[in-house]
């Protein structure tokens, strides 16, 4: 005991110098992690300076509009009707997508369930958000409706609730996931495969910026996510099996009005250490609709670089009619002669393009630079798709129709006898192309427009009858004047036999007097 004392004694002054130590290390300590995040800013932004100098893959296209350099590690920016490829830069990259995942989520529930559904917080979903993670702070145990479930997630990127309304769909998350990765690949994805309904990192859960931004045009193509998704903020009322009354606004700052942008239609936020800032964004102006996404950025070049893109493609980009600018495939009312265009004619036209159908135009460039290519479609509701390309890239393509559908009319007699002279063992293709290549040879020969020529036909027999007619009435009057003529010269006639007669009988008369 008096040893233990001894030494414990003797350890005092060590004792104070280590406590003295550890103050000035307690000092000291602010610095040093400034320090510290000063040289990760630094590395940030080394980073961000290599990956605005990659090459940009659009750029590389002849007679393409140039694109804007950013930072991103990945970006595009999509024509959503015709899914045109504006701007290109590692499109196909695999990388982590962070909270972007979440449209896919809120996709595949809006198409399975009622907004009406009450989603049950499991304490899985609970417990797998960590303690930095995105969440309204919903405990295990508590419901929503499925509608106000959409507006955590895609508002508030919950990720409890991501993770809830997966189990709700599906039963479970792998099952979930399941029918994300189905889905994904229904859409087009090439490079993706999905682990979870939150994108919280995991090595196995990565996208690619062109699969981002085809999820996103089916996001934007449904009623209720295109209404949840642009929401500024939203104000959740406590209720019986939610009883937290609270108002989140969203963090993507081109949808809350922190930045200001005509066209917005919503969007998606992400950021996870691995995956860095994601966004996915929206935007509408003179009906040409693009969808932009950024992948592995700093804040706020995210936001910045977005507006980039969409003033790039706006100012570079616009919208034409195919039905109103190719006359190339189309076969319809003509001329009475006419060359390579018309086998029959009828009120409608035969053969026609979508009206709905449109190419994307790089500015500079008329309808006629573009190339097409023609591929017949059996078993569809239109006979053969157009495809239209400028420079090698596809910018939009056209459903060839027979001209009656579009007046709902079922049976097209001139198609029918198109298809009618051809062999029975041909098929529809066969058929149409047989047609086409008719059309085409225009320097050898001519054909009759039958509708016009039967038109014109009674048009003449119209006029000769009118001709006879008219012919038969001139000559009717001639021979009625011969007639009266002929009247009044035998009238004379016996006028003049009754003068004479009268005479005779007054001779005859004065010479039995004599007598």
């Amino acid at each position: 005991m008096q040893q233990s004392l001894f030494f414990s004694k003797l350890n005092f002054p060590l004792r104070i110098a280590a406590g003295l130590l550890s103050l000035i290390l307690m000092l000291l300590s602010p610095s040093a992690v400034l320090l510290s995040h000063a040289a990760t800013a630094e590395e940030l932004e080394e980073a961000a300076l290599a990956r605005k100098a990659l090459p940009i893959q659009t750029n590389e296209i002849a007679d393409w509009p140039t694109g804007p350099e950013v930072s991103a590690q990945a970006a595009i920016l999509m024509e959503a009707k015709t899914g045109t490829i504006l701007y290109g830069k590692n499109i196909d990259e695999q990388l982590y997508p962070a909270s972007t995942t979440k449209m896919l989520t809120c996709l595949i529930a809006a198409e399975t369930c009622s907004l009406t559904d009450m989603v049950t917080i499991s304490y899985t979903a609970v417990s797998s958000v960590p303690s930095d993670g995105s969440s309204i702070g919903a405990d295990a145990g508590e419901s929503m409706p499925l509608e106000e479930c959409l507006y955590a997630i895609l508002v508030a990127s919950a990720n409890e609730v991501a993770s809830a309304v997966g189990e709700h769909v599906a039963g479970s998350i792998d099952a979930f996931t399941e029918l994300m990765n189905q889905k994904a690949a229904e859409l087009g994805c090439t490079n993706s495969h999905f682990s979870n309904c939150n994108g919280l990192f995991l090595e196995d859960h990565y996208t690619s910026a062109h699969d981002l931004a085809l999820i996103a045009k089916a996001f934007f193509e449904n009623d209720t996510l295109y209404r949840i998704g642009n929401t500024a903020s939203h104000h959740f009322v406590a209720t019986a099996t939610q009883p937290d009354d609270f108002t989140i606004t969203n963090k993507h700052k081109l949808i809350n009005g922190e930045i200001s942008y005509d066209g917005i239609i919503g969007g998606k936020t992400g950021y996870t250490g691995e995956a860095r800032q994601t966004l996915v964004t929206g935007c509408e102006q003179n009906g040409m609709r693009l969808i932009c996404v950024v992948l592995m950025e700093e804040a706020p070049s995210q936001f910045e670089d977005t507006v980039t893109l969409f003033d790039y493609g706006y100012q570079n980009f616009s919208l034409q009619s195919i039905a109103g600018s190719d006359t190339t495939y189309s076969m319809g009312s003509s001329n009475f002669f006419e060359t390579g265009r018309d086998i029959f004619s009828r009120a409608g036209t035969i053969l026609t393009l979508d009206a709905q159908d449109v190419v994307v135009l790089p500015s500079g460039v008329d309808f006629s630079e573009l190339s097409s290519v023609l591929t017949f479609c059996e078993g569809e509701d239109y006979l053969a798709d157009i495809t239209y390309s400028f420079s090698g890239v596809p910018v939009g393509s056209a459903h060839l129709i027979e001209g009656l559908m579009q007046t709902g009319e079922e049976d097209d007699p001139v198609i029918d006898t198109v298809l009618e002279d051809q062999d029975d063992n041909a098929s529809v293709s066969d058929h149409i192309m047989n047609a086409f290549q008719l059309t085409r040879r225009t320097d050898s020969v001519i054909f009759i427009n039958v509708r016009k020529l039967l038109l014109w036909v009674a048009l003449i027999a119209s006029a000769m009858i009118a001709l006879m007619c008219l012919y038969s009435m001139l000559h009717s009057r001639q021979d009625l004047r011969h007639e009266r003529k002929r009247l009044r010269k035998l009238r004379r006639n016996m006028r003049a036999s009754r003068r004479i007669d009268r005479r005779d009988r007054k001779r005859r008369t004065k010479l039995r007097s004599k007598f």
